[in-house]
Parts: C-alpha cells; structure tokens; sequence
C-alpha cells in the first residue's frame, strides 16, 4: 500500500479511527494477557511454596 503522506497514512482513507483503535485494543489485550499470565505464574509458585512449607512442618511433627 502506498500513502502520499504521513497524514494520509495515518488516516487509511478515512478508516485511520477503527484500524488504530483496533491495533490499540488489540495491544492492551496482549500485554494484559501478558501481565495476568506473569501475575498467574507469580501466585502459582507462592502456592507451591507454601504447601511445600506445610508439608515439611507435618513431616517434622511426625
């Protein structure tokens, strides 16, 4: 595609508002898909953390 400026480029023949709000939402959802997956990762290793403390104390006790 050819554009004979940057202005007409950012406009894409009157459709610029829906392609770049489409590239904007689409690169929220990815980078909170992102974070929410880093935040799950985090949790999930804290978790495992946490039963494993719990499990030595009831192994100790025994």
């Amino acid at each position: 595609m050819h554009f004979e400026s940057f202005e007409a480029f950012l406009q894409m023949g009157k459709h610029g508002a829906y392609v770049w709000s489409a590239y904007g939402i689409s690169f929220v959802l990815v980078g909170l898909n992102v974070a929410l997956a880093v935040r799950a990762q985090r949790q999930a290793k804290e978790d495992v953390k946490r039963f494993a403390r719990r499990e030595m104390a009831d192994a100790n006790k025994s």
